[in-house]
């Protein structure tokens, strides 16, 4: 009775188990073999002691229970996954008639008390994935595996973009969407507020400082910017004097202007840009020269290709950057995310929001499409034959299925020599 067909039999599984599965199949055909010793045994015990009495008898009477116990959980264990025998008995091999119903009821099982909100979000809460993350991530080790990674799949994706690509961007979107927001409330609002933060002086000191540079290792370049436009009646060493005089004093002028925080210099143009920044919020004729340049800008044939450009570079020196393990980047991110994994195991607060945003996301994601995960259920199953499916479930639970034939031998077994026993004193 257990040389029946058993899922290697399958053309849809043969050959194409995995290493669980294998395994699977020997713990079902190592248990089949136990329960049918059991059976094979009781049969024995059975035929030698028929006929006999007193304690013969009792054990007579258990190992034909035991056997009567055996056959009818054999018979119910395989009706459910073909018909016992090969014989068409009524309400038998149910799995491969009802694999439908069985998909869909799993699916509704599934989405019913595993895709709820309270589940997802005690799960969630319970997994403490922040702290997990921190103490993981905290670890230089892992923080550099991260960073490794990130820039793998950032350099895959810059390499994916194409120069078109951008121009479609730019022609497409980002050109008419300028054309329609006015510039000047924008600017206005980014000057002002640089002003008023002293952003500006940042950006100032660095121009001073590479145009002090430029002019200490540019002395002949000067001279011949100022020799082109001076004066032709003038002596050639007057104009030679006059030029060294002044390029000394702009060398010492911006000096000055570098060293003194406040010079006038300074203030002068803080007060040009704080007035441009009012120009821009306030005055018509400033916001209507403002959106002229805007459009000119805008219509100019070398935009696009500027634009380009720009990108090309920043392209260029982002992927240098992403391709060196051990540059500057890399050291900055691995910095970043060690710091970062030190402030979510430093602060509760923090591990909570984060914890509940995952939460949040967890509940969208099933809410949204939980219905199509669960559908996946039935999907599956529905392409599955009848046979195939009865062999998939029966590789993965048969093995526990062996148990109920096994304890209805040795509980038919107990039960016959009860019954027996009560016989006995009744009569």
């Amino acid at each position: 009775m257990d040389t029946l067909t058993h899922p290697a039999s399958s053309p849809a599984l043969a050959g194409a188990d995995s290493a669980a599965d294998a395994a699977r199949r020997t713990a079902l055909r190592r248990m089949r073999a136990v329960a049918l010793s059991l059976l094979v045994f009781a049969a024995v015990v059975y035929a030698a002691t028929l006929g006999r009495d007193g304690v013969l008898g009792f054990v007579n009477a258990g190992a034909e229970a035991s056997m009567v116990g055996a056959m009818a959980d054999w018979f119910a264990v395989t009706a459910l996954f073909r018909h016992p025998l090969g014989l068409p008995i009524p309400h038998t091999a149910l799995i491969p008639k009802r694999k439908d119903e069985l998909g869909r009821g799993l699916e509704e099982f599934v989405g019913e008390n595993f895709l709820q909100e309270a589940i997802i979000r005690d799960r969630v809460a319970s997994a403490e994935l922040s702290r997990r993350v921190g103490t993981w991530a905290v670890d230089r080790t892992n923080a550099r595996k991260v960073v490794a990674e990130t820039m793998d799949v950032a350099a895959i994706a810059l390499g994916k973009v194409q120069d078109h690509h951008i121009t479609d961007i730019v022609e497409m979107a980002l050109v008419p969407r300028f054309r329609e927001e006015p510039i000047s409330p924008i600017l206005g609002t980014f000057v002002t507020e640089a002003v008023r933060d002293d952003l500006h002086h940042g950006l100032v000191d660095l121009a001073l400082e590479e145009l002090h540079g430029w002019l200490i290792n540019n002395p002949d370049t000067f001279a011949e910017v100022l020799l082109e436009r001076a004066p032709w009646w003038a002596p050639d060493r007057l104009n030679e004097l006059v030029t060294e005089r002044l390029h000394v004093e702009a060398i010492r002028w911006l000096g000055d202007i570098r060293q003194d925080p406040r010079h006038r210099a300074r203030k002068a143009l803080d007060s040009m840009l704080a007035r441009l920044g009012d120009d821009l919020l306030t005055n018509e004729s400033t916001q209507q020269r403002a959106e002229a340049f805007k459009l000119r800008m805008l219509d100019h044939p070398q935009f696009a290709t500027t634009t380009i450009s720009l990108w090309t570079a920043f392209r260029n020196a982002l992927a240098g950057a992403l391709q060196d393990p051990d540059g500057p980047l890399a050291q900055r991110l691995e910095e970043e995310v060690v710091a970062f994994a030190k402030r979510l195991l430093a602060e509760p607060e923090l591990r909570a929001r984060l914890d509940g945003w995952a939460a949040d996301a967890a509940v969208f994601a099933v809410s949204r499409y939980g219905s199509e995960l669960t559908a996946v259920i039935t999907h599956t199953i529905e392409k599955w034959d009848g046979k195939e499916a009865s062999d998939r479930i029966e590789l993965h639970v048969g093995r526990d299925l062996q148990f109920i034939r096994i304890n209805g031998t040795i509980v038919g077994g107990l039960v016959g020599v009860i019954i027996h026993a009560l016989t006995v004193l009744v009569h």
